[in-house]
């Protein structure tokens, strides 16, 4: 009489919070596949909604190839500045890069289970959206606040969801995972790493000083040239703020820019809530690249950072029991 085989669980993936170090999860999923472990539900928070979605459209290959074309240029594209209202960017751009590689409108259709995490600042509480239009869904998941601008949806007004649930481990699992991988990117960006510098500060942008050392070409002449524009509509003889904004741009200032300062403050909250929201919904196995050292638009190091969450990946999968990895690899 041949043996009983078992039935594996069902696996739930719950991707985090990372911008650039959120490209790990694609050699993190790779590295998953390699190992003969099928995903069947997704939760993502932010960029691991970004890669989530792309992932459960079974379309990982187009974006990993479009983010290996990355470089600072092609990044800075992305920088749909406006006007500060809500928010400094306005997204239009990152849709457009999940549109061209979805081809399903509704989170229903996609071929693996989805949800994407979002916060409501009107209620303060974690959204998790597993219906209706899933560029819509991305989008809010991925709007740090202050950064992009926020989406409006069913009466709520949504930002990243890394501001109540940076690792959704406890949203996978409620979508009938019986076991869940979380994948925590944010636990080494803090501890002395936390402001280094992100992008040019805006005195030296409006007015470069000659002993700048950074070099003027590539990435740096486009941002250059983008917050150029962007003084040239502040400074208008009619835009708010004209005299405070001339009276700013004068001072020798210390202190970190708007971005570092946003930015900074978010990766302390995050790191904080992470740390409590996987002692409390704990998962069954976390995976944590080592990727301190990456910055938050550092996108042209794709294939750097893809490689790290392979290898990470690769090695904590093969210290698992060979008995968990056989049941995980087995069929349902």
């Amino acid at each position: 009489m041949s043996a009983e085989v078992k039935r594996r669980p069902k696996i739930g993936l719950a991707l985090g919070s990372g911008s650039a170090r959120g490209l790990a999860h694609v050699g993190v999923i790779r590295a998953i596949e390699d190992a003969g472990i099928q995903i069947d539900c997704i939760a993502g928070t932010s960029m691991g909604a970004l890669i989530g979605a792309i992932h459960a459209a079974g379309k990982l290959d187009r974006l990993e190839t479009a983010f290996l074309g990355f470089d600072w240029k092609k990044t800075v594209s992305f920088f749909d500045v406006v006007l500060p209202r809500s928010g400094l960017l306005d997204g239009a751009k990152v849709s457009e890069l999940v549109r061209s590689h979805m081809h399903a409108d509704g989170i229903e259709a996609l071929p693996i289970a989805f949800a994407a995490v979002a916060s409501d600042l009107i209620s303060g509480e974690e959204v998790v959206i597993r219906t209706g239009d899933i560029i819509e869904a991305v989008r809010a998941s991925i709007s740090v606040p202050g950064i992009f601008t926020p989406v409006r949806r069913n009466g709520q007004i949504l930002v990243d969801g890394g501001l109540t649930n940076p690792v959704p481990a406890s949203a996978v699992r409620a979508m009938g995972a019986e076991f869940v991988i979380a994948v925590d990117l944010n636990h080494q960006i803090v501890n002395g790493k936390n402001l280094k510098p992100l992008l040019p500060t805006v005195s030296n942008v409006v007015t470069p000083a000659a002993s700048d050392p950074r070099p003027r070409s590539g990435w740096m002449d486009i941002y250059y040239q983008k917050m150029q524009n962007l003084k040239q509509k502040l400074l208008a003889s009619d835009a708010p703020g004209r005299i405070q904004l001339l009276r700013w741009l004068a001072r020798e200032e210390p202190l970190p820019s708007i971005f570092e300062v946003l930015l900074a403050s978010i990766n302390i909250m995050e790191t904080s809530i992470t740390q409590t929201r996987l002692y409390i919904d704990q998962p069954d196995i976390i995976i944590q690249p080592p990727l301190g050292h990456i910055r938050f638009l550092e996108f042209g190091r794709a294939e750097e950072i893809i490689a790290i969450g392979y290898e990470h990946t690769q090695q904590q999968l093969a210290a698992l029991d060979p008995s968990l990895l056989l049941a995980l690899s087995a069929p349902r």
